[in-house]
């Protein structure tokens, strides 16, 4: 289940970044009296009360300013807006309610996202400052004070409360399949050559975020639902900040997805716009198939395939699982066999190996090549068992888990992958602790 991504909405100088700094837990934004500090946006993941979600931190909007870095903090809020399920406006108690408060909470409205109004900067707690806020129509207003953490609970209480509730699907059976990548890099082209198989198409083609289609349909007999993310188009002056804009969309239909097609130009290689975007995926734990476009432009010889995989594995080294395509989304070349990695992708995510031979294999690695000692002890693995799937999970029971170094974490994992196929699919390793005595 994907988490909720809350964004935090308000003029500038009212304290969104003390308030995501609070309630992340580390020190991630920058925090200035100087308006426009946090000209890009930020986002962590966060937890109250057991509910998980991805809080944005945005730049303050001056929505009337023509000042041309207003209007790149403004286009960057607006795609935070787009993407969120829930939005947090604040306003400051110090200054009183003010004509950009008025102006930020009549664009918040017309979203029609849920929308909780924190009124930060409330440090003596004087409720009586509250009362003008609700001129702004957003409803109750929460009196917080970022920078002392009081308040925020009741804040926090009320926006999990406006979170979907557990987005059962329809059609459970129905995968969802997000093609993002760069601007540029053949996914509007992908999406339409995949819609183009024989299929049968759902009667509803709904815009869910500005600039992303989702799409239902049919082959043979399986049930995609695909989301084609449209890059952002380069314009003079803010070549700078295509990155943040063509990032955080991806980032929604990501975290949306159940498999993501990750578009790569041949041409250009990996660039660091795609690896920032391979590693939302990575982080998001989602299955994933990489597919190098533009592959009828590539002057090729009888290795080129070799060469641009090895290539592939350098570059994304994070992603060892990735499982690549080559094609061209202009002539159709392989394409009608994406869909197919992206059935085995999602097949590897799910899968559930036996506990006995799960057993059997780790112990026997480890007796063929024993963790490493570190200050005289080492790492003692009791039993291993498998606590999920999306992605495959695996807990081993240990005498000391930081006994467990990086790099015998991935041998095992790298004994897991040639047992067994999780090609597309993150893996991940976690410990317990038991006594030496556990059976």
């Amino acid at each position: 289940m994907a988490k909720p991504l809350v964004a935090l909405v308000g003029r500038p100088n009212v304290g969104k970044s003390t308030f995501f700094n609070k309630v992340v837990g580390k020190k991630l934004s920058i925090v200035d009296d100087f308006p426009g500090v946090t000209r890009d946006r930020l986002y962590a993941d966060a937890e109250w009360c057991g509910k998980y979600f991805t809080l944005v931190d945005t730049g303050g909007l001056e929505l009337k300013s023509t000042d041309i870095m207003w209007k790149h903090i403004q286009k960057q809020a607006e795609i935070a807006i787009d993407t969120a399920d829930v939005i947090i406006l604040f306003a400051d108690a110090k200054t009183g309610l003010n004509s950009s408060d008025i102006d930020v909470a009549e664009k918040l409205r017309k979203s029609g996202k849920p929308v909780v109004l924190a009124v930060n900067k409330l440090d003596n707690y004087d409720l009586g400052k509250l009362f003008e806020f609700y001129n702004l129509g957003i409803g109750e207003p929460f009196g917080i004070s970022a920078e002392q953490g009081t308040g925020i609970g009741d804040l926090l209480d009320e926006v999990v409360k406006n979170f979907p509730k557990n987005e059962a699907e329809e059609e459970p059976d129905r995968i969802k399949i997000a093609i993002v990548g760069k601007p540029n890099a053949g996914k509007s082209s992908l999406c339409n050559k995949l819609l183009g198989f024989d299929r049968t198409i759902g009667s509803d083609m709904a815009e869910t975020t500005r600039d992303a289609i989702d799409a239902p349909f049919e082959v043979n007999g399986k049930k995609y639902m695909l989301s084609d993310t449209a890059g952002i188009r380069k314009k003079k002056n803010v070549e700078e900040d295509l990155e943040y804009y063509s990032v955080l969309r991806a980032l929604g239909a990501i975290r949306r997805a159940d498999v993501c097609i990750m578009m790569i130009d041949a041409n250009d290689g990996v660039t660091e716009q795609d690896t920032k975007i391979c590693g939302y995926i990575h982080e998001q734990n989602k299955p994933s198939v990489i597919v190098m476009n533009k592959w009828d432009l590539v002057e090729k010889d009888t290795n080129t395939v070799n060469k641009f995989t090895d290539k592939l594995k350098e570059d994304l080294k994070f992603m060892d699982y990735l499982l690549p395509i080559f094609v061209s989304a202009k002539t159709g070349l392989r394409t009608e066999k994406i869909l197919s990695l992206c059935d085995t992708a999602k097949q590897n995510s799910q899968k559930k190996i036996p506990t006995g031979q799960l057993n059997d294999l780790i112990l026997d690695a480890v007796r063929t090549n024993e963790p490493p000692s570190v200050n005289g002890k080492r790492l003692k693995i009791n039993f291993v068992t498998q606590m999920g799937v999306n992605p495959p999970t695996f807990l081993l029971f240990v005498n000391d888990g930081s006994l467990l170094h990086f790099s015998y974490k991935r041998y095992l994992e790298n004994v897991l992958r040639n047992a067994y196929d999780f090609s597309g699919t993150p893996i991940k390793i976690l410990t317990r602790e038991k006594d030496e005595n556990y059976v």
